[in-house]
Formats: C-alpha cells, sequence, structure tokens
C-alpha cells in the first residue's frame, strides 16, 4: 500500500509539474505586465558573456547518455514488455499492472548485486561521440533509481557495491575529456527508495528534518562529484518537481550560490530550481532560472521569438520516449538521420544546441541502430559542420528549403527541400546592406552562380538572389550552400504599389 500511495504522489506530482510548465514550451512566452518582487530569483545574468557560456552556444551537437541499472531489464522481464507498465525504459522500477512482476521492486533494488558490463570501454564510447560530431556530452550519473555510478561516500547504493566496483562516471569523463569533448553531469534530485525523500512538501517538524537531512545529502553529492570531477563543465538537473524540492526555495538558491562559487564558470541548466512563488524554470516575472533553457525535451521551438532570447539545448530520443536502452524497438517510430539532421539544423538555427540520446544495454554496448545513427550523422558531419558549429540565428524571411544559419560574413542554407528547377531563392529585405555575392556547395566544393531577381511583387518589402544548382549535382541528404555576403550590387528597383 506505501509504494501504491508514493506511485500515486508521484503521479500527482508530474501532472503537477506539466501544468506548470507545459506553456512554456507551446509558444511565445508570455511575461507578466506588472513585476512582482523575487527575492530568490536569478543568480547569474540572462546572456552571460564569459568563455564557459561562449563555449556552449557554439557546440551545435551534442550526446546524452543514459546508462544505470536500468540497461539490465531494457524495458523487459523475462520476455514480458513493460510498455504499458512503465512511463519510460528508465522508469522501469515504478513497473504497475496486471503483467508487472510479482515484488518487481525488490527485484530492480537488487539488480546492482548483477551490474558488470563487461563490454563498457568508454574509449570506444567517446571515439563513437567524437566521429559522430558531439562537442559535448551528458552523462547519467544518478537516475531516479538513486543508484550512483560513482563511489559516493554518502551512500552505500553505489557501484562499489556492484560487481563491476570500478568509477564508471570517472572513466566517461576522462576518456570524453581526452577526445576534447566537454562532460556536463546530469543528476537526479529524486531518489524512490530514498526513505528521507519526501514527495509533497513536510507537513510537520518530524517530516522535516527528515527532508533536511536528504537535503544535505543531495547537497553533499554534488560537492562530491564536482571535487572528483573538477574539469566537468555543469550539471543537468532532473527529478525537481516535487513539492518538497519546490518549498525549499531558500535551500536551493543558496545551493546555486555555493555551487557556482566552488566552480566558477558552472553551467547549469533552468530545470534546478524555483522562486519562492514556486515558479520553475522562470521566476515569477518570466526571467530565466539559470544559465539555459531546459525544457526543450522532445520538442523544438517553432519560431526564434518563442526563446526571448535565451540561450538553450534540445535534448532528443531516438524511439519515441527511450532515454535508457530498450531491448525492442518493433512497433515504434525511430527516427532516422535524416529526421535527426533535420532537427539538428533546426535547433541551430535559432541558436541552440541538439543533444542526440544513447541508451547503452547492461553490458555497456549501444543499441545497433544507435551505431547506425551515429556513422552516419558522422558522414554528414564531416562534410556539413562548418554550417552547425559556432553559428547564430540569421534575420531573414524564413526558407521552404531549409534553415539558414550564420557565421562571420558566410551564411549557410541546408537544403532539405530541393527546388525542381534547381534554383535555391534568397529573400532579402530590400533595404539589405548585404546580400549573397558568392556560393559554393560544401559537398564539393563547386561554385555556384548568384543572379539578383528583382521580381517586382506588390507591397514586397524583400528582394531576391537566385542560387543556381548544378543539375547533375546529386545528393542523397540534405546539402549545404555557402555563400558569401557582400555589398550589394546594385539596389532593388522602386516600383509604384497598386492602387486598391
Amino acid at each position: 500500500m506505501k509504494n501504491i500511495v508514493k506511485i500515486a504522489l508521484l503521479g500527482m506530482s508530474c501532472l503537477l509539474m506539466s501544468q506548470q510548465s507545459f506553456g512554456q514550451w507551446t509558444g511565445p512566452k508570455v511575461k507578466p505586465t506588472e513585476r512582482v518582487d523575487v527575492k530568490y530569483g536569478p543568480i547569474t545574468p540572462k546572456h552571460r558573456t564569459d568563455a564557459d557560456m561562449e563555449a556552449f552556444r557554439n557546440y551545435g551537437l551534442g550526446q546524452f547518455i543514459h546508462w544505470g541499472l536500468y540497461a539490465i531489464p531494457g524495458n523487459e522481464w523475462e520476455g514480458v514488455s513493460a510498455r504499458k507498465g512503465a512511463a519510460a525504459s528508465e522508469w522501469i522500477r515504478t513497473w504497475k499492472g496486471p503483467n508487472a512482476p510479482k515484488d518487481w521492486t525488490t527485484i530492480y533494488d537488487n539488480l546492482y548485486k548483477q551490474f558488470n558490463p563487461k563490454s563498457f570501454d568508454p574509449k570506444a564510447w567517446a571515439k563513437q561521440a567524437k566521429d559522430m560530431g558531439a562537442k559535448y556530452m551528458i552523462f547519467t550519473t544518478k537516475h531516479h533509481d538513486g543508484f550512483a555510478l560513482w563511489p559516493t561516500k554518502y551512500s552505500d547504493y553505489n557501484i562499489t557495491k556492484a560487481p563491476y566496483k570500478k568509477d564508471i562516471v570517472k572513466e566517461v569523463v576522462d576518456a570524453y575529456n581526452a577526445e576534447g569533448i566537454d562532460v556536463y553531469l546530469y543528476f537526479s534530485v529524486l531518489e524512490w527508495n530514498n526513505p528521507d525523500y519526501f514527495y509533497k512538501a513536510p507537513q510537520n517538524e518530524a517530516e522535516q528534518k527528515k527532508y533536511d537531512k536528504f537535503l544535505q545529502y543531495t547537497k553533499n553529492q554534488l560537492f562530491e562529484l564536482l571535487d572528483k570531477y573538477p574539469t566537468i563543465k555543469g550539471f543537468w538537473f532532473d527529478g525537481t518537481w516535487d513539492q518538497a524540492w519546490i518549498k525549499s526555495y531558500e535551500f536551493t538558491y543558496n545551493l546555486e550560490k555555493e555551487l557556482r562559487a566552488k566552480h566558477p564558470g558552472l553551467i547549469i541548466g533552468s530545470r534546478f530550481r524555483n522562486d519562492e512563488h514556486g515558479k520553475r524554470h522562470f521566476d515569477s516575472n518570466g526571467d530565466i532560472l539559470g544559465d539555459y533553457e531546459q525544457g526543450w525535451e522532445r520538442k523544438l521551438p517553432k519560431d526564434v521569438s518563442w526563446l526571448d532570447g535565451n540561450d538553450w539545448d534540445a535534448v532528443m530520443t531516438i524511439p519515441p520516449n527511450g532515454w535508457g536502452y530498450m531491448k525492442d524497438w518493433s512497433g515504434l517510430y525511430t527516427k532516422t538521420t535524416d529526421d535527426i539532421l533535420d532537427m539538428l539544423m533546426q535547433t541551430v538555427s535559432m541558436n541552440g544546441n541538439f543533444v542526440l540520446n544513447f541508451g547503452p544495454d547492461g553490458q555497456g554496448k549501444m543499441h545497433p541502430g544507435e551505431d547506425k545513427l551515429a556513422t552516419e550523422i558522422g558522414d554528414w558531419m564531416k562534410v556539413n559542420a562548418e554550417a552547425v558549429y559556432g553559428v547564430r540565428h540569421v534575420d531573414l524571411p524564413t526558407s521552404k528549403l531549409g534553415y539558414y544559419t550564420q557565421k562571420d560574413k558566410n551564411l549557410y542554407l541546408t537544403v532539405f527541400n530541393r527546388p525542381v528547377n534547381n534554383i535555391a531563392r534568397i529573400a532579402v529585405p530590400k533595404n539589405a546592406k548585404e546580400v549573397p555575392v558568392a556560393a559554393v556547395l560544401l559537398a564539393n566544393g563547386q561554385q555556384l552562380e548568384v543572379k539578383h531577381a528583382d521580381i517586382g511583387l506588390d507591397l514586397d518589402k524583400n528582394t531576391y538572389y537566385d542560387v543556381i544548382l548544378p543539375k547533375d549535382f546529386q545528393s542523397d541528404r540534405a546539402f549545404v550552400i555557402k555563400m558569401e555576403w557582400g555589398a550589394p550590387e546594385k539596389v532593388a528597383d522602386k516600383l509604384m504599389d497598386a492602387k486598391m
């Protein structure tokens, strides 16, 4: 009964979380018309200009790895799928319903006794990420089950109690750093099996005392991670939606300040904490709580205006909600390389980073589908990375052909929809001081003809430049046109608008 109540509370807290934050990610942000007093609001400026934050803006492509005890069952047990009984593969400990194994929670909590990934090769993981083109990665140190993949001295539920014993977090951090890939650590505050954790806010002194013990434990682990792995660039927080954590706003505010003091330049997403009025991600005045928007999980903004100038990244799964390892991908739509490239370019065209998730199995091997995607994305990035890394949003009319990015004097158009007439038409405001003056295909270095097409549409504020694609150029994936910006040879003709 106790576990049923806990799961019910968990479901209610998730519902509250979604009701509070859903609107932030489905349209332009609506800020309050009047500002209110907020004591526990943002700690860092909205747009940090230090080197660490500039590096974050330039990543373009990243990798997420969800790995833990949940990799052993792989979203099923003894041939029975948990798809209809657990929210996601990494949530399989919460498996309920008629198909759930008897005493499943006890079975799950003892999986650590068989966690001995003999195929785990962090150097191979890092090499694969490097070849794919990832500039940063996020790794799960501890998920909601509370099992720590590092030898924490604050809990016995950690990797030293498993047959593997070695410090997995250190192995991952060292391997990725050796490949020049920045590392961020995923950390779940929520712990399902911790007796001191509370879903609802503590109701009396005894409960508050227990939860205070949990808060101190959380703080200890975070500082332990900073001490053990000082090269990390930031934390990616999860499991911060329950009322007990929300009501601890003074503690979390001070904790963020202490973490930043301990590790200057530390990057923290908006999911970590809330203000004293219970507002998460953004405070009661609509100001971001953290260094970047952390709410773009399996979704993308339709327009750059939705972001209100905030930094952001999008974290994306390959199966629909497959974060941890899933043995069986059948019957599910799994994103193709073309899907991923489209989302990558949509993301970077709006000043974001795109982070693709991988869920290794219980032995430490990637899913064959992940291996295939990593290889194909890497092949594409080797040719077109110039349009991905260190680029910024371009304030041009949206193109039906694909996505624009810009770096210095270069404009890039990643073409997903090739025009049948082989004319890539670029719309530019008539008063623009710079326009496309030269173009080249990144795929082969071929120079392309650029022609001014002053169409003369009534009331049109734009003029047009046509980039001519060679008829014999073939590509089975999106391709990039690189254009040089320069002064126009002549201004667009001044035409009389129609009398209406």
